[in-house]
């Protein structure tokens, strides 16, 4: 399984990423969440999946993430 990729990221993706956060109002203690589950460099399926943290959901496809979700939105893929 291959591990997330954060870096080197196209620069469109970090902007798409940077703006889900500031429009869906994802909290800085959320980011740090975010950070401390990415610190585990976890593993994550070849296609589509995504990542509960209760209060929003990362989504991504593959090695690499794409969006943010509200706690209520449905994601696809697998749930890590």
């Amino acid at each position: 399984m291959p591990k997330i990729q954060w870096e080197r990221l196209p620069r469109e993706k970090w902007a798409h990423l940077r703006d889900r956060a500031r429009e869906r109002q994802i909290s800085e203690g959320d980011l740090f969440e975010l950070a401390a589950w990415r610190a585990q460099d976890p593993d994550v399926p070849d296609g589509d999946w995504f990542k509960d943290f209760g209060t929003f959901k990362l989504c991504g496809s593959g090695r690499y993430p794409s969006t943010f979700l509200l706690a209520g939105q449905p994601a696809r893929g697998k749930r890590l």
